[in-house]
């Protein structure tokens, strides 16, 4: 989804009138400083001292927060809370974000403002406390509330109807006269998402996750579990069947489906690098996705910017986050979508081309095959091995550089918590470029703390440290191979340099893109006897780290070659290469390459690579002949094998 289509849709959204009813809540953030209070005089109990405080809304709050980041006409809440300071804080709030509050009714007996306090102890949330758990809505209040909705229905384009806090609806007589409404405006948009009565209302949209759509269709699912996409897919399509009103079902970082007339449009989720938190997502997706509904916009469309918007929100941490059109726009503008979430956590369902030890992730792709005239390779753990190892170099080195003067006397906890949090980042980073994996050091050192800010090194002065250790080895393996005690078969994958050959016999203009820097990749490749096979070129990451990426390359091989995708083919055992070769359309082969023994699978790769979107796996090119076979769809070379 490109910037114009972004404004266009800025645009209608600008021209709604949305109303939102729901359980409003004030969520209260407390950071505890680490150091101690006094002791109390009555008690004699230690006080625990407060660094900064905030709070923000909650609940449906946080839906009208994400509305009013998108700018629409209008905001109108439709809600209870209670006669107390909560309550005015957070009517304060709403009317700060240019909500009317007119139909925000306050009760004075038997009910508290839903409130939460979070305390964060060295960036962990503590037990919450709740406000609001035993509150019961007179009928009264009821009877306001419903006079509201149908305000609302008549004169607003669009209503999120949002329940979450458990109990919050206490009268069975208040389910039976909004059904009433419902069915009276039986045209007008309502996005119905309730924790505890998405069976209970009729005429309403619904925004709800994968397991509350499996227990609308009778099963029961814990709350850690996912419920695989293809079951979501017949759960949302007999919803929909049942009331004929389009259904959205988030799936968390499997993205979004959303069912219509037309059957199910699915969204894939979108692959981020930094820390996440999801609290408050699925608000940022009901709000977008009915803005966009309101505005004119099919299902399919508002499920995409809904996805978008969430994307956003799960980046900023500790905080119930809203998305604006400007942060959309960003993440809409070269997104990478995480494909096959399921079969990349579930090696059990993958499927082998017969007789080889390939696994078809995407069974379509074998239709594409026969058309391969230009490859693109990764080198480091798809054909060769000399770096293999970079890990656990590269990890001291940010242990060090995070840990600073206190790497050798820290706590054991402490040290193995920022070690986790190394290796997840090593996993998650792995194939791109080394600079940017040493901006993501930057900011881990910066956000520890550990280091004083004037001790902080630049990425490049980090990439430094980190190539000197891996040059110290490296040397030392290219030494052996200059003086003939080993030889190329001994560090790279089996079979590859043959398959590489078939490859040019069969006149592929082949390229090596590494995010190794580009005169060591050309070093290297030459050492191993191999680089005169890359007719294409030997790229690597240069000074001005703009200035490559291996996107740049596969898109600049489509363009001077007028391709079509596939005509192209990607390798790889990175999800870098393999995410770019998928989104150019082309063919992307991920390498789940064993770098220690050069042949057999590492499972530990399979996950990321699926996720990158790998149409094929393979563990190394043992089967290069098979291999050949399958993908000029050779049928006599492949019966040879």
């Amino acid at each position: 989804m490109d910037q114009s289509r972004i404004n266009q849709i800025l645009e209608k959204i600008s021209t709604v009138q949305v109303a939102v009813y729901g359980d409003f809540c004030l969520d209260s953030y407390w950071v505890m400083d680490d150091r101690t209070s006094e002791v109390s005089i009555e008690t004699g109990l230690q006080a625990q001292a407060v660094a900064r405080h905030y709070y923000t809304p909650g609940g449906a709050g946080n839906v009208v927060a994400n509305l009013a980041a998108l700018k629409p006409a209008g905001i109108r809440v439709i809600g209870a809370v209670g006669d107390d300071m909560q309550g005015r804080e957070l009517t304060a709030q709403l009317q700060q974000l240019g909500a009317d509050t007119s139909a925000f009714i306050i009760q004075k007996g038997n009910f508290n403002t839903y409130s939460y306090l979070k305390r964060l102890v060295d960036g962990k949330e503590e037990p919450r406390i709740d406000f609001g758990v035993y509150n019961e809505r007179s009928v009264d209040t009821d009877r306001q509330l419903v006079a509201a909705l149908e305000k609302a229905l008549q004169e607003c384009d669009a209503l999120i109807f949002n329940q979450q806090v458990t109990g919050s609806i206490t009268n069975a007589s208040f389910i039976d006269d909004v059904n009433a409404l419902f069915n009276k405006y039986p045209d007008k948009i309502v996005m119905l998402d309730s924790r505890h009565f998405n069976d209970s209302f009729r005429n309403t949209c619904l925004k709800c996750n994968d397991r509350e759509i499996a227990s609308l269709n009778g099963l029961e699912v814990s709350p850690e579990e996912n419920v695989p996409v293809s079951d979501v897919k017949g759960y949302g399509a007999e919803v929909f069947r049942r009331y004929h009103k389009p259904v959205f079902v988030t799936c968390g970082e499997r993205g979004i489906i959303a069912f219509d007339n037309e059957g199910y449009h699915e969204v894939p989720g979108i692959q981020l690098k930094g820390k996440l938190d999801t609290v408050g997502a699925g608000d940022t997706a009901i709000s977008a996705i009915t803005l966009c509904l309101a505005a004119g916009l099919p299902p399919a469309e508002a499920a995409l910017f809904g996805n978008f918007a969430a994307a956003v929100t799960v980046q900023k941490l500790f905080t119930t986050g809203t998305a604006t059109g400007e942060e959309i726009a960003v993440v809409a503008n070269d997104p990478d979508y995480i494909y096959n979430a399921d079969l990349a956590e579930n090696e059990r369902a993958a499927i082998y081309y017969p007789e080889t030890e390939f696994e078809i992730c995407v069974p379509e792709i074998l239709d594409k095959l026969g058309h391969i005239r230009y490859a693109v390779f990764d080198h480091d753990g798809t054909i060769s091995s000399l770096r293999q190892g970079w890990e656990e170099i590269m990890e001291p080195v940010m242990m060090k550089s995070i840990l600073g003067a206190q790497y050798d006397t820290i706590d054991a906890g402490t040290f193995h918590k920022v070690q986790a949090e190394c290796k997840a980042f090593i996993h998650k980073t792995t194939g791109i470029q080394t600079i940017y994996q040493m901006e993501g050091l930057v900011n881990l050192v910066r956000e520890f703390g550990f280091v004083p800010e004037d001790q902080i090194l630049d990425k490049f002065q980090y990439k430094e440290i980190y190539n000197d250790g891996l040059m110290e080895m490296v040397n030392k393996r290219m030494e052996k191979l200059a003086k003939g005690e080993l030889g190329q078969e001994d560090y790279t994958l089996k079979g590859a340099v043959e398959f590489l050959k078939q490859l040019k016999e069969r006149g592929v203009t082949m390229y090596l893109a590494s995010g190794t820097d580009a005169d060591d990749v050309r070093n290297e490749a030459e050492m191993l006897g191999y680089a005169d096979l890359f007719d294409g070129g030997i790229y690597g990451a240069l000074r001005d780290y703009t200035k490559f990426s291996k996107k740049m390359v596969i898109e600049k091989i489509i363009r001077d070659n007028n391709l079509q995708g596939k005509e192209l083919a990607v390798f790889g055992d990175g999800p870098d290469e393999i995410r770019e070769g998928r989104r150019a359309g082309g063919i992307s082969v991920g390498i789940t390459s064993n770098e220690v023994q050069r042949f057999g699978h590492n499972p530990a790769k399979r996950p990321r690579l699926v996720r990158a979107g790998a149409q094929l796996l393979i563990p190394d090119f043992s089967q290069h002949k098979k291999l050949i076979g399958l993908l000029f769809q050779e049928s006599e070379n492949y019966a040879e094998a």
